[in-house]
């Protein structure tokens, strides 16, 4: 009865570990990063935080998705007349193959076009959501961790 215990547990024990070893490389990692500020160098550490994280997770061969989700001032990063970082969130939308999503605020969008009086056009990599705080709480809800650098 003791050895057939100590078979079972071991059996559990390399079910256990192969179930483990199987789900790490398969396991899927989600981040939003929050971006609510006109400044450029936050706009650029934003994107650093997110080219790190594909790095990190690349290098290791397991998935990941990003996705930066703007409003208030920090809609500027996703206007395509102010964004001063567009060029690289071009570049980094092509290398990541669709691992890193924009998003823009419509409440913050229709905001600056009623202040400023002409429409605002945001850059193509983006995606218009209704609310940038709702949008954060759907990702968070969905499981998605949470940075605000």
């Amino acid at each position: 009865m003791k050895h057939l215990i100590h078979s079972t547990l071991i059996g559990l024990g390399i079910g256990l570990a192969a179930a483990s070893a199987a789900h790490s490389q398969a396991s899927n990692h989600h981040v939003v990063i929050q971006i609510d500020q006109n400044d450029p160098e936050l706009m650029n550490l934003v994107l650093n935080n997110a080219k790190n994280v594909l790095q990190y997770y690349g290098d290791k061969k397991e998935d990941v998705q990003i996705e930066i989700v703007a409003y208030g001032p920090g809609l500027n990063m996703l206007r395509d007349d102010t964004s001063p970082v567009k060029d690289r969130i071009k570049d980094m939308a092509e290398d990541s193959h669709s691992k890193i999503a924009f998003a823009a605020c419509n409440n913050t969008k229709q905001a600056m076009e009623k202040r400023e009086g002409h429409p605002i056009t945001i850059i193509p990599q983006a995606s218009i959501v209704p609310s940038g705080v709702v949008r954060v709480m759907q990702l968070e809800e969905q499981g998605y961790s949470y940075v605000k650098p």
